[in-house]
């Protein structure tokens, strides 16, 4: 029972952030780098610094996990951070030019199979000792590999919606819809966006230990990842700022109150895809694949519920059925990618 209750936290939070970039479409006259790096306040430093907070027992500091004992692990957390900023750069991005189903479904396609991979791995490198890759068993990796194999069909999808289009349909769907750039910038951003999951990896000792319920062990780490990710966005908005001289949009008294509030409220559904997979692995103990394909598994659920907001917001109107239901297969082989290894 206790699994179905971690695994239904996990999808909840793949449903709220599936739907994080729906407020963003109520935000009235800010350029994007300027709405990106507000959401992204709320997003990467406020909310993530308080679910930190509620894995710190009474008579503790949070301060306290900041020590010279901690601090390689603190380091390279927050450095694989900052390579997750890139990573959610390119994935607002990827949804510029592809829109929220498409863009969501490859970049977090890759990202669920790579982050998986990647943290035991690398996490083997430093401390060998741990024996990190014994966790990465054949079923989790044929996982991993359909996976990818879902990414593959999902971006056949895409093609053929590039190319069963005129520029005008294009256009009504998806404003600044590019297929080639898009699935560049896609698959780049699901890359970068793997080293979330490293970064996990690394600071998976920063808590208190048996002083802190399992539910909260990892919202620590979390918050370290996510403010080496603020610090990549902050730089590259900031550039923008300058570039296409949009400082004025943060001068914009009339349309703050509007604008950092579906901030706050975008913020606040992405930070839900964390919060729960912390809550959620709480109740996976039991299940050493299903702990270690956890992450996967949301991943591949944010697609789920991606595509649904974009046929929600007619997205893929215009398709052929045979394109639609390339798309579903797609999404089938990824949901099967992440229970399959359970079953094996």
């Amino acid at each position: 029972m206790e699994i179905v209750i971690g695994l239904i936290i996990i999808a909840i939070g793949a449903f709220c952030q599936s739907s994080c970039y729906v407020p963003i479409n109520r935000i009235k006259n800010w350029s994007w780098e300027s709405y990106w790096i507000v959401q992204g306040v709320f997003a990467w430093l406020l909310l993530p610094l308080g679910g930190a907070l509620l894995a710190v027992p009474g008579g503790h500091s949070l301060c306290e996990l900041f020590s010279s004992d901690n601090a390689f692990n603190i380091t390279m957390t927050m450095l694989f951070g900052v390579l997750w900023g890139v990573g959610g750069l390119t994935f607002g991005l990827s949804m510029r030019y592809l829109g929220v189903a498409l863009g969501q479904s490859i970049a977090l396609g890759t990202c669920a199979g790579l982050g998986t991979i990647m943290g035991p791995v690398l996490l083997n490198i430093f401390f060998p000792e741990q024996d990190a890759l014994s966790s990465l068993t054949l079923s989790v990796i044929v996982g991993v590999v359909v996976t990818l194999l879902g990414i593959a069909v999902i971006g056949v999808a895409g093609g053929m919606k590039s190319a069963s289009l005129s520029e005008e349909e294009k256009k009504a769907a998806v404003k600044d819809f590019n297929f080639p750039k898009g699935l560049t910038i896609a698959l780049l951003a699901g890359f970068m966006s793997g080293c979330f999951n490293v970064g996990l990896a690394f600071g998976a000792d920063i808590n208190f230990g048996s002083l802190t319920p399992d539910m909260y062990k990892t919202l620590p780490a979390t918050m370290l990842v996510t403010v080496g990710g603020f610090i990549t966005n902050a730089i590259y908005c900031f550039y923008q700022n300058s570039k296409n001289n949009t400082w004025g949009d943060y001068a914009k008294g009339e349309v703050w109150g509007n604008n950092a509030l579906f901030c706050l409220l975008a913020g606040g559904l992405w930070y839900s895809q964390f919060f729960g997979l912390s809550l959620g692995k709480g109740f996976l103990t039991e299940s050493p694949t299903l702990t270690t394909l956890s992450f996967c598994i949301l991943m591949a659920l944010n697609v789920v519920f991606s595509n649904v907001w974009g046929i929600i917001l007619k997205e893929w109107k215009g398709c052929s059925k045979k394109t639609i239901a390339v798309l579903i297969v797609g999404i089938v082989i990824l949901i099967v990618s992440s229970f399959l290894p359970q079953m094996i």
